[in-house]
This record gives structure tokens, C-alpha cells and sequence, in this order.
């Protein structure tokens, strides 16, 4: 048999071959080794246990066949069988490494009812949260010699930038979402000896992109991203008690004469979004609440009728402190006082005495109108908080991405709900954009240098 000869791995690749934790984030940054690591890893998993079941993917079959199926082909000839119509490389000992893709949502249903003991995603930031939520279903085992774990390699970008970025990098768990299963191993072109080696001239491409790209490509900084439509966006939790240089916040007791609104986003089988906010007396908007239709499934909605929707919105209203007895001035997408397919959404809420305005629903000019808002003046003070509690918010909005189609507009195939009812909030008022003596990119300052 052919003798299998693997180069010794730099130290982040060496941390990321050691690690046995459920979850394995790595990676970053352009040239950091990613894909060398994850495929040697398997090759070694597939090696030391016998009969075990793998599953490496990759957004599409070209970008699968490329890094993963050539290289292999060279490396395991006279290793391992390859078998052309499972996709699947098949080892003496009865391990198998299969490769597969999810170029489209719906391609990750091939794998449904299928079981493996360790599934890895490369350039995983190209995938939805839903498809990962899914392929989580399909990584179990019944060996007592192993427990299943996942592998997940990407840079900053892509539709799966967020829920990397909360996983990973920030460490902020939901429920059911424990922490000890997870560890990030950061890696950059600097650690990657090799390449540096072979290609240093590799550097000076990365550190001639744009300044966001250079960021996000050169240095692996998750806080900005090409294409994101909210780029003015901070969630810096070091300054939610200050508010300086952040949109989120934490919550406060609300000023008894703070005026109150409501705006409202309707959704059935998409998520509804319902908010309140608080306006000081300098006319800024604090999101004090929300209420966020969305399954477990993310931009899935509820599927709440509307008298059950508006039920729930009137029983907060008369309970929360910070809403009972106050007069709330409502506004709401315009859609909803349409009545040519029955009754009107507007007459649910009327019955249950939640009562709205019609919004202003000009795109452009709304989307202005939240550009303005979350822009920072000179102290690093926005016009546009959120509480902390409005994970809704936090989650959705830095997700979204400019369309293709129109280069002005955000893509309305994102989970975008909270995003038009914040639109409907900002047009209902409105306010000039602010101008500062100085412009600076800024992203998280753990050391707090910027004071």
C-alpha cells in the first residue's frame, strides 16, 4: 500500500487537529490554511477509526472538486477507493469520507435520514443557519469510541456571517446552546508558514484590498463585512453601559414622560415584528421591546392569525410597566388596511385596541432615514439604541445585504421584518443627517484605547 506522507501542520492547524470539542470554528482570514487543515483532518479521522462516517462539504460541486476531490484523489490514490457515483472515498478499515454540496437551500434535504459521525463545512460562512441547523440533526453516532462533532472553516462575508460570528468568535449563546461545546481557533496568513513561504507576495495582495475587504480578508475582523447593508451597525458590549460607539445598550427604567410608540410589520407565514420605542427629549429613539413572530427556524414565521397576534400585543401593553396607562401611538405597514382579498388586518387590531397609522413606506428614502439614525456623531452617539433584550434586532439587522438588482435597496430575500417595521419607525420621524468633524472606521476596542 502507498505510503501516506502529511506535512507537519503550523500551530493553529496543530490546535485544530487536537481539539475534540462538539463544535470546531476556524479560521478568519484569507490564507490561514483552512482547507489543507480540514481535509488532512478527515484523512486522519477516517485512518484512526474504523468504519467511521464523514461528511465534507462545500457550497457548490466546482469549488467541492477543486479543493477537496482533486487533491484527495492525488493524496489517497492507492489509500483509499474512490467510488464516482456515491462521491465517496472508501478506506480498508470501512471508514468513508463522502463530499457533498448545498448550493441551494433545499440541497441540504438530500442528506435527510442520513448519519454521520463527523460532518465538516468549508467556507461555512456561504451557508444559512437553517442549513446548519439541519445538518446538526444528521451529525450522531451510536460508537462508544467516539463522540460526533462538526468542523466549520470560513472568513468574514457570506449569507452564514452572523451566526459564525455569535457562535465563534462573541461566544453568545441561545438556549440549548452550551458553550463548553464550542471553541474558536483564529487564523490568519501569518500563521499559515507555508504559503508565506511559497507565496509571500500573497500579503501584499491581501493589504492592497479596500479597507473593509483588507479587514475582513488580511486581519479575519468580524465586525464588518463587504456587502453588508447596515454598515454602520455596532454591538459592542464593553460600552452598553455608556453608549458610546455601540447601538445596543442596556435596558434603564423609562421616563414617565417619555413619549411611546409602536411600529408594526405584519407576517404569517414570514416572521411579524412588532417594537416599542421610547423618544427622549432630544428626539432619539431607544427600542425598549419586541415582539418577533419567528419560529426556531430563522425567518420562518408562527403562522399567528391576526386576532391572535394583536391579542398578545394588547396584553403587553396592559401589563408591562413600562407601557400600561400610556398612550402609544402606533404605525404600521400600509398593507394591512387592505381589504380586497376579506377583511382587513387593520380591523383585528382595532377590535383587540391596538390601534395604528399608516406608515410611509418609500423605501429609499426610509432606509435613509435608519442610515441617519444609527450614524455616530463625534462622541460616538447614535440617534437609534436598542436594549440588549431585543435579540431580534441584534440578530437580523447587521445580516442584511445590499440587492443586486437595485444597489440603493437591501436584498428582500433576507430576513428583513424587523428591518421595514425600524423603516416605518424612522419615517415617522423623521430627521436630518448629522454631520461629523471626523469620520473613522471603528470596531471593537477591548482595551479601550479610544478613551
Amino acid at each position: 500500500m502507498k505510503e501516506l506522507i502529511i506535512s507537519p501542520p503550523n500551530e493553529k492547524q496543530r490546535l485544530f487537529f487536537e481539539s475534540q470539542k462538539r463544535f470546531i470554528g476556524y479560521g478568519g482570514a484569507r490564507g490561514g490554511g483552512k482547507s489543507w487543515a480540514l481535509r488532512t483532518k478527515f484523512i486522519l479521522l477516517a485512518l484512526e477509526y474504523s468504519g467511521l462516517k464523514l461528511l465534507l462539504l462545500r457550497k457548490t460541486l466546482p469549488e467541492l472538486r477543486e479543493n477537496h476531490l482533486l487533491p484527495m484523489l492525488s493524496q489517497l490514490n492507492g489509500i483509499a477507493r474512490y467510488k464516482r457515483d456515491e462521491r465517496a472515498f472508501i478506506f480498508p478499515n470501512g471508514s468513508r469520507i463522502r463530499l457533498g454540496y448545498c448550493d441551494t437551500e433545499n440541497d441540504i434535504y438530500q442528506y435527510q435520514g442520513q448519519e454521520y459521525d463527523v460532518i465538516g463545512v468549508e467556507e461555512c460562512t456561504h451557508f444559512t443557519f437553517s442549513q446548519i441547523q439541519f445538518l446538526t440533526t444528521c451529525n450522531r453516532t451510536t460508537r462508544e469510541d467516539f463522540k460526533p462533532r462538526m468542523y466549520f472553516t470560513g472568513n468574514p462575508g457570506g449569507v452564514g456571517h452572523n451566526w459564525f460570528k455569535r457562535l465563534f468568535v462573541k461566544g453568545r449563546y441561545e438556549e440549548n446552546e452550551d458553550p463548553e461545546d464550542y471553541v474558536f481557533i483564529p487564523a490568519t496568513i501569518d500563521d499559515n508558514t507555508v504559503l508565506m513561504k511559497s507565496n509571500p507576495e500573497y500579503v501584499k495582495v491581501l493589504d492592497s484590498l479596500p479597507e473593509k475587504l483588507r479587514q475582513a480578508h488580511r486581519f479575519g475582523n468580524w465586525d464588518i463585512f463587504d456587502g453588508q447593508f447596515f454598515e454602520e451597525f455596532r454591538d459592542l458590549p464593553l460600552h452598553y453601559k455608556d453608549g458610546e460607539f455601540t447601538h445596543i445598550i442596556e435596558p434603564f427604567e423609562i421616563p414617565r414622560d417619555w413619549v411611546i410608540y409602536r411600529s408594526f410589520d405584519f407576517g404569517y407565514a414570514k416572521p411579524f415584528s412588532c417594537a416599542w420605542w421610547a423618544v427622549d427629549y432630544d428626539g432619539r429613539l431607544y427600542r425598549i421591546l419586541e415582539l418577533y413572530g419567528c419560529s426556531k427556524t430563522h425567518n420562518e414565521g408562527v403562522k399567528w392569525p391576526p386576532e391572535k397576534i394583536f391579542s398578545e400585543i394588547a396584553r403587553i401593553e396592559r401589563e408591562h410597566r413600562w407601557l400600561k396607562g400610556k398612550q402609544i401611538l402606533g404605525v404600521a405597514d400600509p398593507s394591512i388596511w387592505d381589504a380586497s382579498r376579506g377583511e382587513a388586518i387593520i380591523e383585528a387590531a382595532n377590535r383587540n385596541g391596538v390601534y395604528f397609522n399608516k406608515g410611509d413606506n418609500k423605501r429609499l428614502p426610509g432606509w435613509m432615514q435608519v442610515h441617519y439614525r444609527l450614524s455616530f456623531d463625534e462622541n460616538g452617539i447614535p440617534m437609534m439604541y436598542a436594549f440588549n433584550t431585543c435579540k431580534g434586532f441584534i440578530r437580523t439587522m447587521p445580516e442584511l445585504t445590499f440587492s443586486v438588482s437595485n444597489p440603493e435597496d437591501l436584498d428582500t430575500t433576507g430576513e428583513d421584518h424587523i428591518a421595514d417595521e425600524v423603516r416605518y419607525m424612522c419615517m415617522a420621524r423623521p430627521i436630518k443627517p448629522r454631520v461629523r468633524k471626523e469620520q473613522r472606521l471603528l470596531y471593537d476596542d477591548p482595551l479601550e484605547l479610544r478613551k
